[in-house]
């Protein structure tokens, strides 16, 4: 199977990289960057692209890439930090804090390359950047620059290498898609055999090599990765899988009994533990957000351990981790990784473990995600169903966790999700939820003075959870929801809404 490697230096677009190339059907690949010269050369890539990153190529401790990868015979993309990466590499100058670019730039296109086939001479792309290439490495030359005459684009034939200081996996560069073509198609050789559907057979024969006839316990969470990751390796180890449904005592209103008939329909062998006194017991007083994901991802690995000894001979822990988690996670213990938030199914995990890690789901977006499930039969009723975080209701619950304030979220989310739906706006929105927030707030109800609880109201949509725009809710329906919360849920006085998109803010607020 053809495919292009990305070797990631630490920037918060390299997800987008993989997914633009996907929507090309070309598969993509992503490697730390430190990875060696000879893991790189059993994939046998077509192409390779080195991702920007936020350190400075001029710093003695910037992340680096093998200089063995150079040698390889096949075309390498350097995109912002990597173009400069490549031009250091090769003797050429960066220049430090001179010529800073942040946001979206006219673009000038001097030159034939095929990297730019078919672009007009003209482009507005997003910059990201402090340094710049300030003099070029011999065999070199430019084919684009900024208005302000910075270094765009560059390339060396003879090398087969190019650059661009843009990001034209984002979606605000212009044309940032043909340019992608222009080097998987033209100068790669590709010729777009990935789909989905490939992922499924290969996925299979993966796990049942990998896994033989050892007995594995899935992490189920109700959610859609989980659910779909259960199916696939249900598909490939039958009846050595034994899913285990815990009750953390953080979901939404009848969720628990909900999830556990929807497991049985789908033929899984499945286990209910209902383990929500320890999680809110270890909760207790918690109010740092990464505390909150830690405590409850380690507990996590506890119940599914002890769940473990249980089954003779478990050998294998399941989990749905998908590309977002691990780009938001950051690299641990990684030279340019930046930390966003962790999640439970990977910031949390212990250093040692009883079981080892399975993640079939690793390499794949939300939607992807959705469309793998289609394909293997998941129940709508799965495949439907919005995001819903892995600590549950403790990353809504700002401040103390207890379970009158999670039965007050419950009741608010439970309002929104009704309301959405007989409007016929649920389908439409990618993710609506209610966030129960750390202040209380003077209020006037049945002619009496109140201080009580603040309920937000969050809706997104997005395709990927790597950006999201916040949803436009007709306000009839918005007036509608915020009355029946304050009038039906006792201890709570005010509703706000979020209107802030992805970035700056994340989706969750914890």
């Amino acid at each position: 199977m053809q495919n292009i490697l990305i070797l990631d230096c630490g920037s918060q677009f390299t997800q987008l990289i993989a997914r633009r190339l996907r929507e090309i059907k070309i598969h993509s690949v992503i490697l730390s960057w430190d990875s060696s010269p000879d893991k790189i050369k059993e994939l046998n890539p077509n192409g390779i692209i080195i991702s920007g990153g936020p350190d400075s190529v001029n710093d003695p401790d910037a992340v680096n890439i093998h200089e063995d990868i150079f040698k390889f015979n096949c075309p390498i993309l350097g995109i912002c930090y990597g173009m400069q990466l490549i031009s250091k590499f090769f003797g050429g100058e960066i220049s430090s804090g001179n010529s800073k670019e942040y946001g979206i730039t006219k673009i000038n296109i001097n030159s034939s390359s095929e990297l730019f086939k078919n672009i007009p001479d003209k482009i507005n792309a997003l910059m990201s950047h402090g340094d710049n290439v300030s003099n070029l490495p011999e065999g070199f030359k430019i084919t684009a620059y900024t208005e302000s005459n910075v270094t765009a684009a560059i390339e060396n034939l003879n090398k087969n290498l190019f650059g661009l200081q843009f990001h034209p996996e984002v979606a605000n560069t212009e044309f940032g898609m043909n340019i992608l073509k222009n080097f998987a198609f033209n100068i790669c050789k590709c010729s777009g055999d990935w789909d989905i559907k490939n992922f499924v057979d290969s996925t299979i024969n993966f796990i049942r090599e990998k896994v033989q006839d050892e007995k594995i316990i899935c992490a189920l969470s109700g959610g859609v990765d989980s659910s779909v990751a259960a199916a696939l390796v249900n598909m490939a180890c039958g009846k050595n899988l034994y899913c285990v449904f815990v009750n953390h005592g953080l979901m939404r209103k009848n969720e628990p009994e909900q999830v556990v008939k929807s497991y049985e329909n789908m033929g899984l062998n499945i286990k209910y533990v209902d383990a929500s006194e320890l999680f809110l017991k270890e909760l207790a007083g918690v109010n740092d957000p990464e505390k909150k994901r830690h405590i409850i991802g380690k507990l996590f690995i506890d119940v599914f351990e002890a769940e473990a000894v249980k089954v003779n001979g478990a050998k294998w822990l399941l989990q749905g981790t998908i590309y977002p988690d691990v780009i938001e996670s950051g690299m641990k213990n990684k030279k340019g990784a930046v930390l966003i938030k962790s999640h439970h199914n990977v910031g949390g995990l212990p250093e040692k473990m009883n079981l080892k890690l399975i993640e079939p789901l690793r390499d794949l977006f939300k939607d992807e995600v959705r469309t793998l499930g289609k394909i293997i039969n998941v129940p709508n009723e799965i495949i439907e169903r919005q995001p819903f975080p892995g600590p549950g209701l403790a990353v809504r619950c700002l401040g103390d966790i207890t379970e009158e304030r999670l039965n007050i979220l419950r009741e608010a989310d439970n309002i929104l999700t009704s309301e959405l739906k007989i409007s016929g706006l649920y389908k439409n929105i990618w993710q609506a939820f209610c966030v129960l927030l750390p202040v209380r707030t003077v209020g006037v109800q049945g002619d009496s003075r109140t201080y009580n609880e603040v309920i937000a109201l969050r809706a997104v949509n997005s395709q990927d959870a790597m950006t999201a725009e916040w949803s436009r809710i007709n306000f009839d329906v918005l007036d509608k929801v915020s009355k029946r919360i304050c009038n039906e849920i006792s201890g709570v006085n005010r509703v706000v809404l979020d209107v802030t998109s992805k970035p700056p803010a994340t989706i969750e607020w914890e």
